[in-house]
């Protein structure tokens, strides 16, 4: 008995309806990023419209499944990708096939924005102990669901990291099964077409119930097993009456336009067949949806036009919001406290524990315990706003609010450490010039874009190292922990009970 499958009940979709630092510079750019965010907030108002007209005979399907560390980024991929073949008017039906853990919400919103929620028992995967198997492809053989869409003559099965630039509704009239060479010798299947059959599908999972070769354990090693002489076959060119072929065809180049190709010449150069789709067949945590994606690959933006287009950013908004006002509050209460052990520095305790009385002689800690604390949290001041931006917004939202998380966190251990303010800050500030160099719009092609990014490392590398011995350097002078100094002798109490504490 093969896995069940059920359809839901769909319905018509609906229209979507630092002590040197000044704090007025540091207003000035936690503002600025606020104002980045709040530019970048793009939502789409009626993205989708119903699909209107007689039924449809073929379809565009995609899948969702559960298990991965990305899944709710595949989510909001694929209704970009079917929102996108809305927009650009296609005659054929919009289906997902969903396995059955997916969240209802997840399948009652893909319903409302024009698509056929197909839920499915999810096909256990025969080769997972298989030497060097990647987990992320554990419910890839799912796709085999696409052979029992029995009710349209012609699917194109997708994966959801496809960017449609026009529609290609000509796929339709390919034979039984038609897929396109990223590879020379292997054939991609990212995007294939196909004749639903029952036959051909029981056929299919016998083959995976027994374990037949699969070089990957995935749908592309199966399939490219299964249709072991595609290269033979001759490339599909659309007849001009609309008929539909029989038989298998490789599809031209332009239907799977690997995005790495458009990365030498920083232009598309697909000479066979129309430029219709850009795959994505890249490092995972490379997808054009991240926002950390760009500028490294320039082509992640033309993914998030779409997205303005399509889905637009409600969801992410408010929490960049909220994370924004966080950083600039952060970064106000530092200068406040800063100020105010300003004052208290001044008294004659400061003067007599800041390394030049007789608490001098004693260490509260060894300095490259200190070193090592200070390097961490530079480290940290880093990653943790990366970490807490939503993984799908705008590039330049997320790296607006990445760059303001950034530097209010930089703001807090220059203060807390009494550290130097422009040695602190130079990895931020180069970060921004990286961005500069790898978001420039004036390379020729790919080559000089490498050769600039080359150049700016060369150059910037010297201006770290001064920056790293700078700080180790004021830390190393610092026989004591003045930070602690300044905050206790902020304290109401008297000064000479204080001078016991600390010494």
């Amino acid at each position: 008995m093969w896995p069940s499958r059920t359809r839901s009940a769909s319905e018509n979709p609906r229209a979507m309806a630092t002590p040197a630092v000044q704090p007025t510079s540091v207003l000035s750019v936690a503002l600025l990023g606020l104002l980045i965010v709040m530019s970048g907030a793009v939502s789409s108002e009626a993205a989708y419209a119903p699909l209107k007209g007689t039924p449809k005979t073929n379809a565009y399907a995609t899948m969702l499944y559960m298990g991965t560390p990305r899944d709710y980024e595949f989510y909001v991929a694929a209704r970009v990708m079917l929102g996108t073949l809305v927009q650009l008017q296609v005659d054929a039906d919009l289906v997902v096939i969903a396995s059955a853990n997916v969240p209802q919400h997840w399948q009652k919103t893909l319903n409302a924005e024009g698509a056929k929620v197909v839920v499915v028992d999810d096909i256990q995967n025969p080769y997972r102990n298989q030497h060097d198997f990647d987990l992320r492809f554990m419910f890839t053989l799912n796709k085999i669901y696409a052979w029992s869409l029995t009710e349209y003559q012609r699917v194109v099965m997708l994966d959801v990291d496809n960017l449609f630039l026009r529609a290609p509704d000509e796929l339709f009239q390919c034979g039984q099964f038609c897929a396109a060479f990223i590879n020379p010798c292997i054939f991609h299947t990212g995007l294939f077409v196909l004749q639903p059959s029952n036959e051909t599908f029981g056929v299919m999972m016998h083959d995976i119930s027994t374990g037949k070769e699969n070089k990957d354990g995935a749908d592309q090693g199966f399939l490219v097993n299964h249709f072991n002489d595609l290269l033979n076959r001759p490339m599909f060119y659309p007849p001009g009456d609309g008929s539909r072929l029989n038989g298998l065809y490789r599809l031209p180049l332009g239907y799977q336009m690997d995005a790495s190709f458009f990365y030498l010449k920083l232009k598309w150069r697909i000479p066979c067949g129309p430029n219709s789709v850009i795959t994505f067949p890249s490092v995972p945590m490379l997808k054009p949806w991240y926002w950390w994606s760009w500028p490294t690959l320039p082509l992640g933006l033309e993914w998030h036009k779409k997205r303005v287009a399509t889905i637009g950013y409600d969801t992410e908004t408010p929490v960049l919001i909220a994370e924004s006002l966080f950083y600039i509050i952060t970064m106000l209460t530092a200068l406040i406290i800063r100020q105010r052990c300003s004052l208290s520095e001044k008294g004659s305790m400061m003067k007599s524990c800041l390394g030049r009385g007789p608490c001098a002689e004693k260490k509260l800690c060894h300095p490259w315990a200190i070193k090592l604390t200070v390097l961490v949290l530079i480290a940290g001041s880093f990653l943790l706003p990366a970490y807490l931006i939503p993984t799908t917004v705008h590039p330049f939202m997320g790296w607006g609010v990445f760059l303001l998380g950034a530097l209010s966190f930089l703001t807090v251990v220059i203060i807390a450490f009494q550290l130097p303010v422009l040695p602190v800050l130079t990895p931020w500030i180069g970060g921004i010039g990286a961005l500069l160099v790898l978001g420039s719009p004036f390379y020729n092609n790919g080559i000089m874009r490498g050769v600039g990014i080359g150049i700016y490392a060369a150059m910037a590398t010297p201006f770290l190292w001064w920056a790293a011995k700078k700080i180790s350097a004021v830390v190393d002078i610092r026989t004591h922990w003045e930070p602690l100094m300044a905050w206790t002798g902020a304290r109401s109490e008297p000064a000479s009970e204080t001078l016991m504490k600390i010494c």
